[in-house]
């Protein structure tokens, strides 16, 4: 049988973003629930809160709920009304097909200042002489009964015959509680026999040494005497049948599963036969890992569910490799160098739900491009000038776009003769041989200058 969850909770509060505190409504029906818990403390703000179609046998904790206003627990295990006096806004309840004998439980309800509309039907105190009249006459607060608009005239119809009513239902009810005590004194008797009857058969096993498939006959049998024989509408019954189902359930389960391909969960490996780690990612969650960013640690960020409660996340970082364990599956990746264990932390983000490892280097990494300073052996020292010259130049003389500044001035190639006070002196030789030169190669053809 299931019990109230956070898990529970968050899956059934899909609706409000799996937050818990702030939920207004929530339905657990059909969950085999035995026993109410949790709720009062986790969900103080709800308004409508459905538990029908489970197996709760009494109501309780509830109190802590000013806020609702419909409560449903019909088709349940309640024999007794009661622990409702705390439920200040409620304004519905409906306890349909229950085991509800003690009708004189519904006066508690009178500290229920706004409950207007009441649910009994199917219940045995709906058997009762003068049933609803009672009901009706002792909360006045009521507006509808059983689905029923209750009339003014009813009620004081009611009221005046209130007297004798009541004691129809005291007897009634004293008759009711006889009877169930009979049910379980011979509840108590069939229990005894059947263990006696189990006692002697497995006394009888032993001593035959019966097999596995005279065993599976044994169930068999045993399964179909339970449901071909007639059942009391009574809470052990039910719990008995429920048990049933869920046996049977199971087998189906085993029979699927044992039929099938096995599971990836159990055929995966970690390790390779030389005990080297392997990469896995078996809750197929993202994730990044960043080994290049910082030549001094190695950084893991995996993207975890942003409600998943932290107790089901598991951390364990190894020299060579890091596992993060999230509710039974495995995520792991080999690291591509040693880190320190004992250093290393892991850290959730509060707004995303995130999860950051983080696992400082035991070597840190050489950087990519080594000083120039420190050239190989072999090297002369004149390349070694060179290569410092080069790193000493500034990125600003590779981007100047002005002119060139260089050396190789081609107008100084030829320098005039300068005397010794420093003035330059012309060759009156070489200029008059020039000029006769230009004299000699003239064109008479050609018209003298104006």
């Amino acid at each position: 049988m299931s019990r109230i969850t956070l898990d529970l909770l968050r899956k059934r509060s899909e609706h409000n973003e799996g937050e818990i505190s702030t939920l207004e409504e929530i339905a657990l029906h059909q969950e085999n629930i035995e026993k109410i818990e949790l709720i009062d403390k986790t969900c103080r703000h709800l308004k409508i809160l459905l538990l029908q179609h489970n197996l709760i046998s009494k109501i309780e904790n509830l109190s802590k709920l000013k806020r609702l206003e419909y409560l449903n627990l019909a088709l349940n295990n309640i024999e007794e009304i009661e622990n409702l006096e705390g439920l200040e806004s409620l304004k519905k309840l409906d306890l349909t097909v229950n085991f509800i004998g003690n009708l004189r439980g519904i006066k508690k309800l009178r500290c229920n200042e706004h409950l207007e509309q009441l649910f009994l039907m199917g219940n045995p105190c709906t058997d009762y002489e003068g049933y609803r009249e009672y009901a009706i006459a002792t909360l006045i607060q009521l507006k509808e009964l059983d689905g029923t608009p209750i009339e003014r005239s009813e009620r004081i119809k009611a009221l005046q015959a209130y007297a004798r009513i009541e004691g129809e239902i005291i007897r009634s009810c004293t008759r009711q509680e006889k009877a169930r005590k009979a049910e379980l004194l011979d509840l108590q008797e069939k229990t005894r026999s059947r263990e006696v009857a189990d006692a002697e058969e497995r006394g009888c096993e032993q001593k035959e040494e019966e097999g596995q498939e005279k065993e599976e006959e044994k169930e068999e049998k045993e399964e179909e005497e339970f449901w071909n024989q007639p059942s009391r509408h009574t809470p052990e019954e039910r719990v008995a049948i429920a048990h049933r189902f869920l046996r049977k359930q199971e087998q189906k389960n085993r029979e699927k599963d044992g039929g099938s391909v096995p599971r990836i969960s159990h055929k995966l490996k970690l390790f390779d036969s030389e005990g080297k780690p392997y990469n896995a990612n078996q809750p197929k969650i993202a994730f990044k890992l960043d080994d290049e960013r910082y030549s001094d640690r190695i950084v893991l960020e995996v993207a975890l569910y942003k409600y998943l409660d932290t107790s089901y996340v598991d951390v364990d970082v190894h020299p060579d490799y890091v596992r993060v364990t999230i509710k039974g599956k495995v995520l792991q990746l080999t690291l591509p160098s040693e880190v320190s264990v004992n250093d290393s932390t892991a850290k959730r983000n509060t707004t995303t739900g995130s999860l950051l490892v983080t696992m400082p280097r035991l070597k840190r990494l050489p950087a990519i491009f080594p000083r120039n300073t420190e050239s190989a052996k072999g090297k002369s020292d004149k390349t070694r000038t060179v290569i410092e010259r080069r790193s000493a130049t500034s990125v600003r003389e590779y981007l100047e776009i002005g002119p060139v500044a260089s050396d190789l001035d081609f107008s100084k190639i030829y320098t005039r003769p300068t005397d010794a006070v420093g003035r330059s002196v012309d060759n009156q030789e070489e200029t008059c041989s020039k000029r006769e030169t230009f004299c000699l190669d003239d064109d008479s053809m050609v018209p003298p200058l104006e």
